[in-house]
């Protein structure tokens, strides 16, 4: 009967029980109501292409971009190494340090998985 129950949301213990309308693990002693508990959401962070990024990715610029602050354009194919993601501010979920630019943040439907 506990495969069935969910894990302790505290400790991860797999051995929770039914006490009444909570539920309680054996280990922490942790109490909870299961209707009580939100679900995480997985982000997923996809390229122009429909390609999922993930943290280490190389990609490649698909479109021209003015850079704010700065007088250059950042080109399209400009290689971008060892991008990291994030919930940036606004759209930006991509970090990076592009060469010639220095670290900045981008809207990963400008890149393309190199």
């Amino acid at each position: 009967m506990s495969d069935q129950l969910p894990p302790c949301p505290e400790c991860k213990s797999e051995y929770s029980y039914e006490m009444g309308e909570l539920l309680v693990c054996p280990e922490c002693a942790h109490e909870w109501n299961p209707n009580d508990i939100e679900v995480e959401t997985v982000r997923v962070i996809k390229d122009a292409s429909g390609n999922v990024l993930v943290d280490g990715d190389d990609v490649t610029i698909v479109k021209d971009m003015k850079v704010k602050g700065s007088s250059n354009t950042l080109k399209v194919g400009t290689k971008v190494r060892g991008i990291r993601l994030v919930d940036g501010p606004g759209d930006h979920d991509i970090e990076a340090k592009v060469d010639g630019f220095g670290p900045m943040n981008l809207k990963s439907s400008i890149v393309r998985k190199a």
